[in-house]
């Protein structure tokens, strides 16, 4: 791709910000963000800071697309994707491919209702450590983003083009050949750490030292493995414990952006979480005990401080 790429993203959270600043640093043209007006207002007024950095992003308003974006990334929490889907409209055109960088499994299904899902490749983002207070991210680091067609044995035109946008913007990416399995590890993966870390306050440094945590999240994980194989999916034991692997190399003053919603009082993605988990082992005749709990706990602490 020898021309710029017009990259767009909806949503400066951690994810978003990062990973917006990685595209900044290379060709700051290439990036621009889609925000409603006040957040528009809030963004330029308390600036957009990634390391220390500032970032004087281009910003867009929702109605002001002409659809020649070549990718759009959507980095919300689940809760706001609907009101993202309809942000990204007026940029979505002909040539145009989105990632739906969000966790769970659901997704890209909502945002395939929306475009089709010929303007949609799967993925999400692991390795990632990255800690947002209000418009101030930092993170020691990037992960990579995990992206493609269900399966990969041969890549596809629009694989090959974000590929290539990658590339120009040296973003960390991986396309994996069986990119379902992927989703579902990454998903049993934001099961386990992700709300155990939130019901019991825990930065990555209790689960590489306390065994009880680090049993917990398991727990919480190996119900979406037998879900997975009442599916056809084949997560096994041996995924989780890679996916401990990658969580012991994360640093241990690190949160998961669960934990980090709890502390700032924000709503969490329970609802994605435990609330899929419980609701496929109903379907599918999975016990999820674990899960129902935390369901309960999560919605609990929201209550606590959405009183």
């Amino acid at each position: 791709m020898t021309a710029i790429p017009k990259v767009y993203v909806s949503g400066l959270g951690a994810i978003g910000s990062v990973y917006a600043a990685k595209f900044y640093d290379i060709a700051p043209e290439m990036i621009t963000v889609i925000a409603d007006r006040e957040r528009i207002d809030r963004y330029t007024r308390e600036g957009i800071y990634v390391n220390g950095k500032a970032y004087p992003f281009r910003f867009v308003e929702p109605e002001a697309g002409d659809g020649s974006a070549d990718l759009i990334l959507i980095a919300v929490k689940q809760h706001h994707l609907e009101e993202s889907i309809k942000a990204i409209r007026n940029y979505v055109g002909e040539r145009t491919v989105i990632l739906s960088l969000l966790n769970g499994i659901t997704s890209e299904e909502l945002v395939g209702k929306a475009y089709g899902m010929e303007k949609l490749l799967y993925s999400f983002v692991v390795g990632i450590d990255a800690l947002r207070e209000g418009t101030k991210t930092n993170y020691t680091r990037i992960g990579r983003i995990v992206f493609g067609e269900k399966i990969n044995q041969d890549y596809s035109p629009k694989v090959k083009k974000v590929k290539e946008i990658f590339d120009q913007a040296q973003v960390p990416y991986e396309i994996p050949v069986d990119m379902q399995r992927e989703l579902w590890w990454k998903f049993m993966m934001n099961v386990g750490v992700n709300q155990v870390s939130a019901v019991l306050k825990a930065p990555f440094g209790v689960f590489h030292r306390i065994k009880e945590a680090r049993e917990l999240m398991e727990m919480a994980s190996r119900e979406v493995i037998r879900i997975a194989e009442k599916l056809g999916i084949n997560l096994t034991e041996e995924d989780l414990q890679n996916y401990i692997k990658v969580l012991d190399t994360l640093g241990p003053q690190g949160k998961t952006s669960m934990l980090q919603d709890v502390e700032a009082g924000r709503k969490t993605e329970v609802e994605a979480f435990a609330g899929t988990v419980s609701e496929l082992g109903k379907k599918h005749g999975v016990a999820t005990p674990v899960n129902d709990f935390l369901l309960r706990a999560i919605h609990t602490l929201e209550q606590t401080y959405q009183a």
